[in-house]
């Protein structure tokens, strides 16, 4: 290969590493948002159910007793809504997204990349 293509391919590499990258710390930090949340719930919703007073007191009565399963309830229902109609998970699955349609545009050319960007070459196919 030419000495400029192999510099090309360099470069290019490392611009897709650099994009994908980028996005990773906002991933990251929206998928420990939403396991927190939901492991809040988990937890609440053991103490809301294991509550012997839950079946006798009215539904409103029983949430207030329970105000962390109340609050990451609902929580755990507006914020996803909130996120969803703000396109941050775009965000969460965007290095996925960025990859996938990079991998589908390097077919073209016998490459390929993994999750982090880095390109894969592919032996050229035989047209004996």
């Amino acid at each position: 290969m030419e000495s400029s293509a192999c510099e090309d391919l360099k470069a290019f590499e490392r611009r897709l590493t650099e994009v994908v990258a980028s996005y990773r710390p906002a991933t990251i930090r929206w998928r420990i948002v939403l396991i927190t949340i939901s492991i809040l719930t988990a937890i609440g919703a053991w103490f809301w159910l294991r509550d012997p007073k839950t079946s006798i007191v009215p539904l409103s009565e029983s949430l207030c007793n329970h105000p962390v399963f109340f609050c990451a309830t609902l929580t755990l229902i507006f914020i996803p809504v909130a996120l969803f109609m703000f396109g941050i998970h775009k965000l969460v699955i965007a290095p996925q997204i960025i990859t996938s349609r990079m991998r589908l545009v390097l077919a073209d050319f016998n490459m390929s990349c993994d999750d982090t960007g880095k390109l894969i070459l592919k032996p050229r196919p035989n047209n004996n």
